[in-house]
């Protein structure tokens, strides 16, 4: 099985952005967990970060045909990208998205998530182990 983990905008900053939500630990601690979670699952993960919401849409594309699934934690773009969800309904693969805080208790903006619209599963404020439920949903589809 291969899943494509895709983070967006900001990811890159954990361990410094708003260690009173997200917590001390970085980005590159959540890559190495994910790859960790996921070799025990027996899954083959590729993952990607980026803060520009076309190089997200690309990579969505890119994953057409290629991928078993997507894991999604697209940042910001969540609340206002069109264009990311239009690549993951184009591309139709089975989506689980991911948001480390409960964006349903954060500001009011924060609870509309295009994302969701085609989202298999959507997992919010459980950190890191968010990822690994969303693994284990695809090794139990």
């Amino acid at each position: 099985m291969k899943i494509l983990v895709v983070n967006g905008a900001n990811l890159n900053m954990l361990g410094i952005r708003e260690k009173s939500l997200y917590g001390d630990k970085t980005y590159k601690d959540l890559e190495e967990y994910i790859k960790k979670e996921a070799k025990a699952l027996g899954i083959e993960v590729t993952l990607c970060q980026s803060n520009f919401e076309g190089e997200i849409v690309t990579k969505i594309q890119s994953a057409y045909s290629k991928y078993d699934g997507i894991i999604i934690n697209a940042g910001a773009y969540t609340h206002t990208s069109i264009a990311i969800l239009d690549a993951l309904k184009a591309v139709d693969i089975p989506t689980v998205e991911v948001h480390l805080t409960d964006i349903s208790s954060r500001e009011e903006f924060r609870k509309h998530s295009y994302i969701s619209y085609i989202a298999k599963k959507t997992i919010c404020g459980k950190g890191f182990s968010g990822y690994k439920e969303a693994l284990l949903y695809f090794t139990n589809s």
